[in-house]
């Protein structure tokens, strides 16, 4: 069965750092676009970061350029999330998705980030 599961979340103070990584199974990891969204609570889930299926080209919401970055390793069934400078809005449940055209996307679970002095 497809497997995304999300770790390396946790607990920051403002201006520290994070990598969270997601572990995929169960499909083609190297075909898919791999994307990080999150999700506060309250708020509707927004998408943070996406890499396409060979790495290299990335995109970024504007909230968080040049301070997170995602990267993947496709020999591994790898992607991360590098977060850098965080902030106490960053806090949220961040998810791994796997997203290819024409096709259904898989979730992980979610790893919390919190962000507190």
């Amino acid at each position: 069965q497809v497997q995304l599961v999300e770790s390396g979340g946790g607990l920051v103070q403002p201006g520290g750092s994070l990598r969270p990584s997601c572990a995929a199974s169960g499909f083609t990891f190297s075909s898919y676009v791999m994307n990080w969204y999150r999700q506060a609570p309250g708020k509707e889930r927004e998408l943070v970061a996406t890499i396409v299926s060979a790495g290299g080209v990335t995109n970024y919401a504007d909230f968080v350029k040049g301070r997170f970055t995602i990267s993947r390793d496709n020999a591994k069934n790898m992607v991360y999330l590098q977060m850098n400078s965080l902030k106490p809005e960053d806090t949220a449940v961040y998810y791994c998705n796997a997203r290819r055209y024409g096709c259904s996307g898989f979730w992980g679970q979610g790893t919390q980030v919190t962000v507190s002095s």
